[in-house]
């Protein structure tokens, strides 16, 4: 509230309850600001923050108890129980903010908020400010609306101690998910068996996905975000699966690429190897005051030198990388920031350049390579080989920190657990 000034007013609204098909609702999720502001999990609540407020600076306005309503949903915190924990300083309902909120908000000269995103919350933030326009004398209107994410979203880019507990429980129920749907991933297997294990694992543990995995056998793990779901696995398919789980909203994001029979092929071997490789030297450019995009200039370098030695690319590697030339084997980025979004929030560049890492940024590493099964420029061995390895990092003071360092990805780790199995 200092970074805003005490003439404003943040206002940040929970998510809304949304439906799947006709009145089947998917499961509830908190906005991922308000849950970070107060970890206040219920739907149809709005903070505000006032900095100077007189009878204090944080109000949350909640649904109030309802016995009726309570018999059909489950309980409701209600405004005292939201007192108590949650550490607001008021609490109103929500049903009364029409008339309780333009009041707070008169006089004040800038509304931060997410407008724009919630066509129903910004309809209400409308109805706020043309009411305080009808108050006796003429209220005083705020002058500017300030998108909050350049203030809040900034925050969340630096994990608290807190905020790292969380996302190694996240990542250690993810680990377990993943190894116990390897021992399932057999051929004559489905998919959707392997997707039914990583669920089980999670939800036995209290957990959630933290987004609908991709488990992608054969050719199936070209498509980058595969979602079919049904195809058998095959001997000597490789199977990628990406998958995370969210704890206490906080989410892991975990992917690995194995051999169903248990064995790379030759082809498949010299691939991973490559991945790892270049998994492995964008890694170790994770540490403060280097660049956000430094892991993925590395992983680039590494994998167009390693083509051209396997002879998929042909020409001067950087020429190549500089030509992008190597987008057909790899169109994505090697990573993204991670936290209480799996894509989590935090601007990626600073006045036109790659922001430098700093301890308590949090971010996923995932080179890969993809080769088409119609692609005719590369030998018929090569084809249909779909590879990805993904570890969550925290940036620390003395280099970084691998949360999902007991995720095994050596070959010869991954080889010795599958036949094993």
């Amino acid at each position: 509230m200092r970074m805003a000034g005490e003439s404003s007013v943040l206002l940040v609204s929970a998510a809304p309850r949304r439906l799947r098909n006709a009145d089947s609702a998917w499961p509830y999720r908190q906005d991922s600001d308000l849950h970070y502001l107060t970890g206040f999990p219920e739907p149809d609540a709005v903070l505000a923050l006032l900095p100077g407020r007189a009878h204090g600076e944080a109000v949350l306005f909640c649904r109030e108890r309802d016995a009726a309503q309570e018999r059909w949903h489950g309980a409701r915190l209600g405004t005292e129980r939201a007192l108590a924990t949650y550490g607001v300083d008021d609490a109103f309902p929500i049903d009364d903010i029409d008339d309780i909120l333009p009041g707070m908000i008169e006089g004040r000269a800038r509304v931060y908020c997410d407008f724009g995103r919630e066509p129903d919350f910004d309809a209400r933030l409308l109805g706020w400010m043309r009411r305080l326009r009808q108050l006796r004398g003429g209220g005083v209107v705020p002058k500017e609306f300030v998108a909050l994410g350049h203030l809040l979203h900034d925050l969340r880019l630096y994990k608290s101690r807190a905020e790292l507990s969380l996302l190694r429980e996240a990542a250690a129920i993810a680990i377990r998910a993943h190894r116990a749907a390897w021992q399932v991933a057999l051929p004559g297997s489905r998919e959707y068996e392997i997707e039914a294990e990583l669920l089980k694992v999670m939800r036995g543990q209290g957990a959630v996905p933290s987004f609908v995995p991709t488990v992608a056998a054969g050719a199936n793990a070209c498509t980058m975000h595969y979602q079919g779901g049904r195809s058998v696995l095959h001997q000597g398919d490789l199977l990628l699966v990406d998958a995370g789980a969210e704890w206490e909203c906080y989410a892991s994001d975990i992917c690995r690429t194995i051999p169903v029979s248990g064995r790379f092929s030759g082809e498949q071997r010299a691939l991973y190897e490559l991945v790892l490789a270049a998994q492995q030297a964008a890694i170790a450019e994770v540490r403060p005051g280097r660049a956000f995009a430094a892991a993925h200039e590395t992983a680039v370098q590494v994998l167009v030198e390693g083509l051209c030695v396997l002879e998929l690319l042909r020409g001067d590697p950087g020429e190549i990388v500089a030509a992008g030339g190597y987008r057909r084997f790899f169109p994505a980025k090697t990573g993204h920031w991670l936290g209480l979004d799996v894509h989590d929030v935090g601007d990626y560049r600073v006045d036109g350049e790659s922001r430098m890492l700093e301890p308590g940024m949090v971010l996923t590493v995932e080179p890969g390579l993809y080769v088409a099964v119609d692609d005719s420029t590369v030998d018929a061995r090569w084809r249909g080989i779909g590879i990805r390895i993904e570890d969550d990092v925290v940036v620390t003071k003395e280099g970084n920190e691998v949360l999902t360092a007991a995720m095994p990805k050596e070959i010869a780790d991954i080889e010795a657990l599958l036949t094993a199995r």
